[in-house]
């Protein structure tokens, strides 16, 4: 399942989501490619999306959640990338 926080980072004047999945990456790759986001956008266990980009992944099939459960959903899959990891 693809999952997205709300909006609540802000960079450069705009504001982001992250987008992660809790099966794999193969499948979070893939979703955001359907959203047209580029590869550069990916941070190594999730991907910051603008918040123009929210209606449309909630449109493809994407679970609005807390930010909190999403960073345990992505644990609990094991996807969560360590910070000290390269």
């Amino acid at each position: 399942m693809v999952l997205i926080d709300r909006p609540l980072w802000h960079k450069d004047g705009k504001r982001w989501s992250h987008l992660i999945s809790n099966e794999s990456l193969d499948e979070l790759h893939c979703f955001a490619h359907t959203l047209g986001v580029p590869r550069r956008a990916f941070q190594g266990d999730h991907y910051d999306i603008p918040e123009s980009l929210i209606s449309q992944a909630l449109a493809e099939g994407a679970t609005l959640v807390d930010p909190r459960e999403l960073l345990r959903q992505l644990k609990a899959a094991g996807l969560r990338r360590s910070p000290t990891r390269e």
